[in-house]
């Protein structure tokens, strides 16, 4: 019973913590060069943090930081 009370805590954590992520990526695409610049990094943070949590995969991680990366630098 403890397992599973303890599982449905950390479901919705990290449920939690992939959203937010999601809407920071989202926000980060749409805005204009100089909010992009400093953007980038917190979400570069809380991309790496997911991947250390095995929340997301570290390829996926890998990729969406690239992706951010180039979309950052072609504004």
């Amino acid at each position: 019973m403890k397992r599973i009370r303890s599982n449905e805590t950390k479901r919705l954590r990290n449920r939690y913590q992939h959203k937010t992520t999601r809407n920071a990526i989202k926000k980060l695409r749409e805005a204009d060069k100089q909010e992009a610049e400093t953007l980038y990094p917190t979400v570069v943070s809380m991309i790496d943090k997911l991947a250390k949590r095995n929340i997301i995969h570290d390829n996926k991680a890998a990729n969406l930081k690239s992706s951010l990366a180039k979309h950052v630098a072609a504004l």
